[in-house]
């Protein structure tokens, strides 16, 4: 009773608990009911499952409730591995949390375990891994007290349109908003979240290391810094809260980082200026090169075609005919 009996209808009480004439109010369930969405263990897969279904149904049938599934979208996790074996005391391949805290923080033990593997898959435990995480965190830390003293004092956003050498990072930066919002919010992968954070550490890094011509440049180079910095300590937040909160703090904001809302995509900042196009001569890769995005395909063509590389290519050979994928590949078959 104290199990299968209890933990089969509980979220159905949770809707209203301090309700003593019934178990479930009705206009609690019309409101909240089914669950959106259901995340266990493959343990729970079978029988607590099953029985919440039963419970459901009879509650329905006897007209208190009006729903006859209680969730609407359900996520198995996958366990955790240990040398081999899923981890547990009485195998004795347990990770002590309290040494892992000790050693590298709660952001750490978080970032990793939320990296390693996507939510449904078992996450195989590595040192190694967890070392990758601290450092990790450590660039974003450098990266960021390195710039805080002089971009506190900034204010605005950086407005895309007037950009010159900071173009690239502001549209990887809205780029990486969009694949982590769609990978958190769609698809619970927040490995791949993580690793496009990661990306875009590594574009930042880059771009703080380039050269600067004059001191226009090197103020928008700051105040597009400021925003990709902005953005990875948001977008990282849910992850590692800990020192997203205390470097957000650093870059001049008064309020807690809990307060502000989930950063936007631009998609006019998303959009490519140019792509890169494979170019195929007789099936075999000969060249690649740079066309508008706003190209047709007759323009694609045109461009491929003029290109003197390509021209140098095709001297003396007759043209068959052209296969295209726009913006990707273009095809030239011969005779």
């Amino acid at each position: 009773m104290d199990t299968f009996v209890d933990s089969s209808w509980y979220f159905l009480r949770f809707l209203s608990p301090h309700d003593d004439r019934v178990p479930v109010g009705t206009g609690a369930a019309r409101y909240w009911m089914p669950v959106d969405q259901y995340i266990g263990g493959i343990e729970h897969a079978v029988l607590h499952l099953l029985y919440a279904r039963f419970f459901t149904k009879f509650i329905r049938d006897l007209g208190i409730i009006e729903v006859g599934e209680p969730f609407t979208d359900l996520l198995t996790q996958g366990m955790v591995i240990k040398d081999g074996a899923k981890m547990s005391k009485s195998k004795g391949n347990v990770v002590d949390p309290d040494e892992l805290l000790d050693r590298y923080g709660a952001d750490t033990a978080r970032l990793f375990s939320l990296f390693a593997s996507p939510p449904e898959k078992d996450l195989d435990w590595s040192d190694q891994g967890v070392d990758g995480s601290f450092r990790f965190l450590n660039r974003v830390w450098k990266l960021t007290e390195k710039h805080s003293p002089a971009m506190s004092a900034l204010a605005g956003e950086p407005r895309f349109e007037d950009l010159t050498v900071g173009k690239g990072l502001l549209r990887f930066t809205h780029q990486t908003i969009k694949r982590v919002t769609f990978d958190i919010e769609d698809e619970f992968h927040f490995n791949t979240a993580i690793s496009a954070l990661m990306e875009l550490v590594n574009e930042v890094s880059r771009f703080d290391s380039g050269a600067i011509a004059d001191v226009a440049e090197e103020d928008e180079k700051l105040r597009v810094l400021k925003k990709a910095l902005e953005t990875i300590l948001l977008l990282l937040s849910p992850f590692a809260p800990h020192i997203c909160e205390e470097l957000w703090e650093r870059l001049g904001h008064p309020n807690s980082i809990l307060e502000e809302s989930w950063p936007s995509y631009d998609e006019k900042a998303i959009a490519e200026e140019s792509v890169l196009v494979v170019v195929q001569i007789g099936g075999r890769v000969r060249h690649r090169i740079y066309v508008a995005a706003s190209s047709t395909e007759g323009e694609m063509e045109a461009a491929v075609l003029s290109n003197e590389r390509v021209k140098n290519l095709l001297r003396g050979k007759e043209v068959k005919r052209i296969v295209l994928v726009q913006n990707r590949l273009i095809n030239i078959v011969l005779q």
